[in-house]
C-alpha cells in the first residue's frame, strides 16, 4: 500500500505515476496534506505531524502489500512526518518531476510537470534536540 500525504490527490496524478505506484505497492489510499499555518511553533507542527503519523500507521496496521508513504507538502510537516515515520521502520518517498516550460506569446510561462520516478526520502541524517543553534 502506498499512502499519499500530499497536496496532489490520486485523482490527479497521471497514469505514469499512479500505474508506478501500483506497480511497487500495490493499494493506494489519500491522507490529505493539512494547511499548515505560517505563523505556527515548530512544536505545533511536531504534534500534527504525529497525528498524521498515527492516521498512517492504523492504515498501515493490516496491510500486508510492500507499504510506503507518499509525502509532499509545506517543509517542516514533511520533515517531522517523514523522521516519525523513518522511526516505526516505514520508507517514505518523495515523487520526482521534469519540468517543461513553454514561454507564450505575453511574455507569461506555462510550466507542465511530468512524472518521473519515486525517490525514498534518505534516514534521517542528523538530529537536533536542542532548539535551533545560538547566533554567532
Amino acid at each position: 500500500m502506498l499512502i499519499n500525504l500530499s497536496n496532489h490527490p490520486l485523482e490527479t496524478w497521471s497514469e505514469a505515476q499512479r500505474a508506478e505506484a501500483e506497480r511497487r505497492f500495490g493499494r493506494i489510499v489519500d491522507i490529505p496534506f493539512p494547511q499548515i499555518p505560517p505563523e505556527w511553533e515548530t512544536e505545533q507542527v511536531v504534534d500534527l505531524a504525529r497525528e498524521y503519523v498515527q492516521k498512517g500507521l492504523q492504515l498501515l496496521e493490516h496491510t500486508e502489500e510492500s507499504s510506503a508513504v507518499h509525502v509532499m507538502g509545506e517543509m517542516t510537516f514533511t520533515f517531522a512526518v517523514v523522521a516519525l515515520f523513518q522511526r516505526k521502520g516505514i520508507p517514505c518517498v518523495a515523487s520526482t518531476t521534469q519540468r517543461k516550460v513553454t514561454i507564450l506569446e505575453d511574455g507569461s510561462r506555462r510550466s507542465v510537470f511530468q512524472f518521473v520516478h519515486f525517490r525514498l526520502y534518505p534516514q534521517q541524517l542528523c538530529v537536533q534536540t536542542s532548539g535551533l543553534p545560538e547566533n554567532r
